[in-house]
């Protein structure tokens, strides 16, 4: 017993696997003996994960003709089990991730490869790096040819001028718009092309834009104004990004037709507001001296929270999805592991108009299989009517799908593989779930990209909301609610954005199926967030509606309500004036574009691929300077967030906190 405790602790795979051959019978007993610790500072090395015992991984239903192909990325995650008594013959090689047991004995057979990772346990000591939930860092990476404007928000000296992206142009996401989830921080991290795994390097030595919306397309221009305000045009000369420096406010065109305003307040808090679409305030906060922030969404008359762990990656400051509640392992293992026979389910939504409209894109499952399934035909459904409400309430262009009747532009195949990653993040979840339970931080390097970036296998995305990118070229096309697009190779180390290849979308002016294009690691964050958020909107339905419509009824295990995360608990009181602070936001966006396009010059003069002013010596900023020192040295931050005696600044690729007016960190 002393040597399956101490393996645990240590988290020795030669320990691990003695004492499990040897205490099997003792291993619930034992999870819940141990030490709370902090999470790793660096993000955990996630390997290749088995398929579950007893069949291998599950595979999509065939009713209806349809052929769903076999699971991709290597094997799929080992979730949680419900009860029984399992064994598991040994493995030759790789790494083998096994989700935690709620009933009944399971016993492992001997790796003679690779590392074998049994989670969820309460033990182990970790650390963890936390960046900020209410900022975000800035890092924009060299160009591969063409320019950028090197104002960052101070002015510029003598008037306004130009930079025009042209020649080899820096690739990038542009918006954050996944599903109202929305990247937290300033400006994200630019791109440059290059072929797969590609990605941004640096922050190294690059110029800076005022403009925070990402990198530009090529043959875009940026006027800077002698305020620090900044108008981008895309080459047709239509606007694409306006940045109001006196009010705070960055608004996105994207291209298809939408618009996205973000403003930052004065006490730290921000706005985000697009139409058609959900809107919220954000508010950081500090549980256990780790950075949270909260979200408060208004959408169709609706408010919710979402919350959200700050994490500090690769320079960039990630906001990592944190549930409000975790349920219990047994609804986990429930809603992982198969059912006992496939169920017919009727969704009801025959006499809908975005079914009508997307029909020949998405094509539901005619029975599932398992809750990962009928999760997957969830997110898209979501995902689709968002998509279908902002073309019908702001005018966005939704994309044209394929004629329906024929092969779904959502393929069988592509399905599946959404269906393994929603397993995996069920998986996590469960794990997130019995460290919660035990009065531990969830670890936001585990459960965020880090993690997906650091395991060796390909990943699945579905877009949330309309993501400008680019691809290799420099070509700008537009990513939106319910695409897919696969991560096959994770981006070099020290880059900040990553290849992605568009698995599925809905037609003009939507970007290629097969085209590979780069996205912001800031932007991915967010995708990830959003699949974890509409999972966990799909487990409440699905707890509630168990044991009928066609659903199978869950175990008394599976029944218990969920139960509400600590942090949760701890986020600052509900918005009082949550519509009408998106809706002022919206509002007062009008005025902030007509002002600034109004000081911006119209045409610079500045010939294409002009190349612009070199980027000034960096500023040092030393511990113990005051605000008004770091302020000169370094300008107005691009937000300020006021933890009660700490006061962090947040600039560019920057974070600088203050205690006691002090400066007493610098990142």
């Amino acid at each position: 017993m002393q040597l399956f405790l101490k393996a645990l602790r240590n988290g020795s795979a030669a320990l691990i696997l003695a004492g499990l051959l040897g205490t099997a019978s003792l291993a619930s007993a034992a999870a819940n003996t141990n030490k709370p610790a902090p999470a790793p500072r660096q993000a955990p090395a996630a390997r290749p994960a088995a398929r579950p015992a007893g069949g291998g991984a599950s595979h999509g239903p065939t009713g209806g003709g349809a052929s769903h192909g076999p699971t991709t990325g290597g094997a799929s995650t080992h979730g949680p089990t419900t009860g029984g008594a399992s064994t598991h013959g040994p493995t030759t090689g790789g790494a083998t991730t096994h989700g935690p047991t709620t009933g009944g004995a399971t016993t492992h057979g001997p790796t003679t490869g690779g590392a074998t990772t049994h989670g969820p346990t309460t033990g182990g000591a970790t650390t963890q790096t936390h960046g900020p939930t209410t900022g975000g860092a800035t890092t924009h990476g060299a160009t591969t040819g063409g320019t950028h404007t090197t104002t960052t928000g101070g002015g510029t000296t003598g008037g306004t001028h130009t930079t025009t992206t042209g020649g080899g142009t820096t690739g990038g996401a542009h918006n954050t718009t996944t599903g109202g989830a929305h990247t937290t921080g300033g400006g994200t991290a630019g791109a440059h092309p290059g072929g797969a795994g590609a990605g941004t390097h640096g922050p190294a030595g690059a110029s800076h834009s005022s403009i925070k919306s990402g990198s530009a397309p090529k043959g875009s221009n940026e006027h800077v104004t002698k305020s620090g305000s900044a108008v981008r045009t895309r080459p047709g000369g239509k606007v694409s990004d306006v940045h109001d420096s006196k009010r705070g406010m960055d608004t996105h065109h994207n291209l298809g037709g939408g618009r996205r305003v973000s403003v930052e307040r004065h006490d730290g808090s921000r706005v985000v507001g697009e139409r058609g679409r959900r809107g919220y305030v954000e508010r950081g906060y500090s549980y256990h001296g780790h950075d949270f922030g909260r979200r408060s969404y208004f959408y169709h008359g609706h408010e919710y929270n979402r919350f959200y762990r700050g994490y500090g990656f690769r320079g960039l400051m990630l906001n990592v999805y944190a549930p409000g509640s975790y349920y219990g392992r047994g609804f986990y293992g429930w809603a992982y592991n198969p059912w006992a026979a496939p169920i017919a389910f009727g969704w009801g939504w025959g006499g809908n108009p975005w079914y009508g409209y997307y029909g020949g894109y998405f094509q539901p499952y005619a029975v599932y299989p398992s809750a990962a399934f009928w999760l997957t035909d969830y997110i898209i459904s979501q995902d689709l009517q968002a998509a279908y409400a902002a073309h019908q309430e702001a005018g966005e262009e939704a994309g044209t799908p394929v004629a329906a009747g024929g092969q779904p532009a959502l393929t069988p195949e592509v399905k599946q593989m959404i269906a393994d990653e929603v397993k995996n993040q069920l998986a996590l979840e469960s794990q997130e779930a019995t460290q919660n339970a035990a009065n531990q931080d969830v670890d936001p390097g585990s459960s965020g990209i880090a993690r997906l970036l650091s395991d060796g296998r390909p990943h699945v995305f579905v877009a949330g909301g309309n993501l400008d990118v680019t691809d290799a070229s420099g070509q700008e096309c537009v990513v939106s609610d319910g695409d897919t697009l696969q991560m096959q190779t994770a981006p070099p180390s020290d880059a900040t954005t990553a290849n992605l290849v568009v698995l599925s979308s809905k037609g003009k002016p939507e970007c290629q199926i097969s085209l590979t294009v780069q996205i912001q690691l800031t932007d991915l964050q967010e995708m990830q967030n959003h699949m974890r958020e509409t999972i966990d909107q799909g487990l409440k339905d699905l707890q509630d509606k168990q044991g009928t419509g066609g659903l199978p009824a869950a175990p008394a295990s599976a029944q218990a309500p969920p139960a509400a995360a600590q942090y949760a608990a701890a986020a600052p009181p509900p918005e009082a004036n949550l519509a009408a602070d998106i809706q002022q936001t919206d509002q007062q966006s009008d005025q902030s574009e007509k002002e600034v396009q109004a000081e911006a010059p119209q045409d610079s003069g500045a010939p294409a691929g002009a190349a612009a002013a070199a980027p000034a010596a960096p500023a040092s900023i030393g511990l113990g300077q005051t605000t008004d020192q770091v302020q000169s040295a370094l300008g107005a931050p691009a937000r300020i967030a006021n933890l009660g005696p700490k006061v962090i600044y947040y600039y560019n690729g920057m974070k600088v906190t203050f205690k006691d007016g002090k400066v007493s960190d610098v990142q």
